[in-house]
């Protein structure tokens, strides 16, 4: 990975806090600025998707709107699946996502004729919170994991999941099913056919769930990494152990630069329609996010990625190459660092 900044996991510095603070007070829905002052110029770009991707692409859409201050962007936080759904329907022009498109999706936007350019922006930590007031959980391994959330184990205390912890019940709080993060999380630690269990409080909306695990005591929860550290006072992060190191390691720019936060570690996504880049504020507001995705990424809270990577979007993004490339010819997601899966 690339050798992006690395700021302390508590704390923000003022910029970036304000702006991920923005993100989070904002409706679902911003309107925001333009491609160029020029009446000729102007236009619509609407985006929806991954509320995990949602602080980055609002502060894309703020700084150009600076710039170009004639066309109406929307930014909507539907969710990754939900975001899909209407961009596969022609509804949007930009759809971001925590996690790489997937095959059904694929081929609902080939039923609709929508053709897509991938677009790879930052690294995120898919984050793991207790209440702070958790004094028990120092860390965690991926089958604790599973024995909390995969609905044939679904421990109901604490001591369930480790005899030292305490006789208390577990209140667990999930992204929705429509959410990128809920679909990483599952295939990390329950896999693509593991039922996740019933009884989890549920919300497509970050802040949601940093609320109810911040107001629990004995609460676990997981959202990705610019949430958890605009919200390092209220939920503490507990580290997870590497299952190749045996180490348990916390999630930091540092650590998911490296890749040593595994499994957890994951790639950020938009998708651009091929239709809407016929627009050329669609094209304009593609360049401007490329072109300073490192930087706003940063300040959001995520990880940059190496500029080879952004090279490599810039360039696909000029020849328009359509299609994903985190699907093999065989039908099957491709695993592995985004460097050798990402061309």
């Amino acid at each position: 990975m690339n050798s992006g900044a690395q700021e302390p996991i508590h704390g923000s510095p003022p910029m970036k806090s304000a702006r991920i603070a923005l993100a989070l007070m904002l409706a679902p829905i911003a309107l925001l600025g333009a491609w160029n002052a020029s009446p000729d110029r102007g236009g619509a770009v609407r985006i929806d998707g991954s509320s995990t991707v949602y602080p980055f692409a609002e502060a894309v859409a703020e700084e150009f709107s600076k710039k170009n201050p004639s066309t109406k962007v929307t930014v909507g936080q539907s969710g990754t699946g939900g975001g899909f759904k209407r961009f596969g329907a022609g509804e949007t022009d930009f759809s971001n996502a925590s996690r790489p498109i997937k095959a059904g999706e694929v081929e609902a936007c080939k039923a609709k004729s929508v053709e897509f350019v991938e677009l790879p922006v930052a690294f995120d930590g898919l984050t793991i919170v207790v209440n702070p007031a958790n004094d028990w959980a120092k860390q965690i391994t991926v089958e604790q994991l599973k024995a909390i959330f995969l609905s044939s184990t679904a421990a109901k205390r604490w001591k369930d999941v480790d005899p030292s912890w305490p006789d208390e019940p577990i209140k667990v709080y999930s992204p929705g099913t429509d959410s990128g993060t809920f679909d990483y999380f599952r295939e990390v630690v329950v896999g693509k056919d593991g039922t996740m269990r019933a009884d989890m409080s549920v919300s497509e909306e970050d802040n949601v769930l940093v609320r109810g695990v911040a107001g629990e005591r004995n609460s676990i929860g997981f959202f990705g990494f610019a949430y958890f550290t605009e919200n390092a006072k209220k939920v503490r992060a507990v580290p997870v152990v590497n299952p190749k190191t045996g180490k348990p390691v916390t999630p930091t720019h540092a650590t998911i630069e490296d890749g040593s936060y595994a499994p957890f570690g994951r790639p950020l996504f938009v998708y651009a329609s091929k239709a809407g880049l016929a627009k050329p504020s669609c094209m304009a507001f593609a360049q401007f996010m490329l072109d300073h995705a490192g930087e706003l990424a940063e300040e959001v809270g995520y990880v940059k990625l190496p500029q080879s990577l952004y090279d490599r979007a810039r360039a696909n993004l000029a020849s328009l190459r359509t299609g994903t490339q985190m699907i093999g010819p065989d039908g099957k997601d491709r695993h592995g660092p985004l460097a050798e899966t990402y061309r």
